[in-house]
């Protein structure tokens, strides 16, 4: 019996159980049709508010039961998610759980950016599966060492659009597609795919765009070393205003330490928690 119905039967047996013999309780032992009368509205009310408690029991119980089968489906998904990602990863060559690692990081930055519930949900996968659309792609162009020729380079910049279109696909992963779909736009308005600027780039795609950097420059790829650190936060001090949000660059500098601790804990998730533009 689902809980709805279970509740109303509930909730019905024991009303009628209690007006029956409630009644005839009245009738038996208070003779006086004055004093029924109020015992008969004084009885009403205990009525009312002895239901009313148990309906709040009984739903806040299955809301309970809800939400933790919700938890445990959200969960699931999210695991078998980071199993994609896990095998995106070995696949790009990627080094130390690059995906994770970056969504881990943006998330936290977004918090101290002030997001919070949904919206850092959906960043935090958005930022998790920001790659998705290179599943498309062939390894030709994924793990060449050296730089991408135009044609090679055309094609690698269709990820975006591709990952974007695959979230679209899916219900609940739709809300996370602004980080797939623009994370290799630029401030100053020259990235792709769809060429914005400014503050027309979404939120979350600017708060990942600037651990996406760092994290691509400080660690080595197929295709370059390791930048020394001190060179990776000049260059983003250098590159925001034109690449990257400024604000965000300051907010990132300002923190870094704490967030550059997530880097190096697999698993871990934030006080609550690829690669430049070719």
């Amino acid at each position: 019996m689902s809980p709805p119905l279970r509740i109303a039967g509930v909730y019905v047996l024991v009303a009628a159980i209690w007006i029956w013999c409630s009644d005839r309780a009245v009738d038996v032992l208070v003779p006086d049709s004055g004093l029924r009368m109020t015992l008969q509205t004084l009885k009403g009310w205990a009525f009312v508010l002895a239901t009313g408690a148990m309906l709040f029991w009984m739903i806040r119980r299955d809301v309970r039961r809800l939400e933790q089968g919700n938890r445990r489906l959200r969960q699931g998904r999210e695991q078998a998610l980071r199993v994609l990602v896990a095998a995106m990863d070995v696949r790009h060559q990627e080094t130390g759980h690059h995906s994770e690692r970056v969504a881990r990081m943006a998330a936290e930055l977004a918090r101290l950016d002030g997001v919070r519930g949904r919206a850092l949900d959906e960043l935090r996968l958005g930022a998790l599966l920001h790659d998705i659309g290179k599943l498309a792609l062939p390894d030709t162009i994924l793990t060449k060492p050296g730089p991408l020729d135009e044609e090679e380079r055309t094609l690698m910049r269709r990820h975006p659009r591709i990952g974007y279109e695959l979230l679209q696909q899916v219900d609940f992963l739709r809300g996370s597609s602004d980080v797939p779909y623009s994370h290799h736009e630029r401030w100053d308005g020259g990235g792709y795919p769809q060429g914005l600027r400014g503050e027309e780039i979404p939120l979350a795609a600017r708060i990942f765009s600037v651990i996406d950097v760092w994290d691509a420059l400080i660690t080595e790829r197929v295709y370059k070393p390791a930048w020394p650190e001190a060179r990776v936060l000049e260059y983003l001090r250098e590159i925001a205003g034109s690449q990257l949000d400024p604000r965000l660059v300051e907010l990132f500098l300002g923190h870094y330490v704490a967030l550059k601790s997530l880097a190096s804990t697999p698993g871990a998730e934030p006080v609550t928690l690829s690669q430049p533009a070719a």
